[in-house]
């Protein structure tokens, strides 16, 4: 990896295509809105969409990619098994993996996961609030103690994942329901984040501190290279005397 991750945002980019109103949010694409922040923020990044070639993660460009962002609604379906197995492989070699908002539903975070992923959701303009309840954390750096979101999609506990190695964020909605909004997780060598604000009809990704989350998370999950493991049979690790 170089000193500055190479980030490949992936989208299945069809609400912006299909909706006038959430073309009017993000006209090239949430994938666009978040590769243009990321790059703001000093990160390397790139695109990529589900009608692409290969999905657009074949193995080069998963090969030049330190951290996946993944963005996902109504197309999980049509995302090929063979795609899944191949991001799990980068995943547990220690390829990093932001997944937002829906996402949860996809492929691949429901594989890492082993869970159904499954919450309670609303669309009613809720008004969120994100407490930073890790405040110390290098994903909630340059934030106050919590994030205003104005206007947002509620999602509800009972979120079924499983325990977060670190709860970073939860959510609190105008309707009353709570939310482990920003959870982290590792997976062989790989580390992962799932961040939940995003509804595609409003203009969540243009928040500043959204933003800012989104790239603190890139660069947290970046891999180190640490020595990689030996598994199968291997002599002793001592000689004898």
């Amino acid at each position: 990896m170089t000193n500055t991750p190479r980030v490949t945002v992936w989208n299945e980019f069809r609400h912006e295509r299909q909706q006038p109103a959430v073309r009017a949010i993000y006209p090239d694409g949430i994938h666009t809105t978040l590769a243009a922040s990321l790059r703001a923020h000093g990160l390397d990044a790139r695109t990529a969409t589900l009608d692409d070639p290969e999905q657009g993660l074949g193995e080069a460009v998963l090969g030049a990619t330190d951290v996946l962002v993944w963005w996902g609604h109504v197309a999980h379906h049509e995302v090929a098994d063979e795609l899944v197995d191949r991001v799990q492989g980068r995943v547990l070699a220690g390829m990093g993996l932001v997944v937002l908002h829906s996402g949860h539903a996809s492929k691949i975070f429901r594989r890492l996961m082993g869970t159904t992923c499954d919450l309670k959701w609303r669309v009613g303009d809720d008004r969120e609030l994100l407490w930073v309840v890790a405040p110390g954390h290098p994903i909630a750096a340059g934030l106050g103690e919590r994030i205003v979101i104005d206007r947002e999609e509620m999602y509800g506990e009972h979120f079924d994942v499983p325990a977060p190695e670190t709860l970073v964020f939860v959510s609190w909605f105008s309707g009353g329901e709570v939310f482990r909004s920003g959870a982290c997780y590792t997976r062989g060598a790989g580390r992962i984040f799932y961040f939940r604000p995003g509804h595609e009809t409003l203009p969540t990704y243009h928040h500043p501190d959204v933003q800012r989350v989104i790239a603190n998370a890139a660069r947290w999950a970046a891999p180190t290279y640490a020595a990689r493991p030996m598994y199968g049979n291997v002599p002793p690790a001592a000689p004898e005397s």
